[in-house]
């Protein structure tokens, strides 16, 4: 292994290690809870945690225990067998993760790759990205749409 690649391998798992190190109590699965929690409540008014269960394909036991944490730590109301309501808190979060997912997913489908896929990879990036790489990806989108040029040349339809 050449020097160079040795510096780049040392380079990547440093960048590796200090992404792992830095601690967070709050989990890309509890982002996922609280943007579930989020859809429901649009969609049918309320969430339950039948629901919760049914869309995310967790066990019931499982539901309830996150559910205790996220109401423990301030992001949802819950009282067993009453529903859950998110706070104030639960609902930045959520409006969060969703317009990130809003955001990747126009980037996606704008460089041509079908919805089903690109709904696919959002759900394992949109929880990873730093707000100043999202602000940026958001102006790029605003370009390439305001440049249809640049998108017709670069669709794999036309290539």
């Amino acid at each position: 292994m050449s020097k160079t690649t040795s510096g780049k391998n040392t380079k990547r798992l440093e960048s590796i290690k200090k992404a792992h190190s830095q601690k967070n109590s709050f989990t890309t699965r509890m982002e996922d809870y609280l943007e579930v929690i989020s859809e429901l409540v649009e969609l049918k008014g309320y969430a339950s945690p039948t629901d919760i269960s049914n869309y995310m394909h967790v066990s019931p036991p499982s539901v309830t225990k996150m559910l205790r944490k996220l109401d423990a730590d301030g992001y949802v109301e819950y009282t067993k067998y009453r529903g859950l309501k998110l706070t104030s808190k639960g609902k930045a979060i959520a409006n969060d993760i969703r317009q990130k997912h809003s955001d990747l997913l126009e980037f996606f489908q704008l460089i041509g790759i079908e919805s089903d896929v690109a709904n696919k990879d959002v759900e394992g990036i949109e929880h990873h990205l730093n707000p100043k790489t999202m602000k940026q990806l958001r102006k790029f989108t605003t370009f390439l749409k305001s440049n249809s040029d640049y998108l017709h040349s670069f669709n794999p339809k036309n290539n």
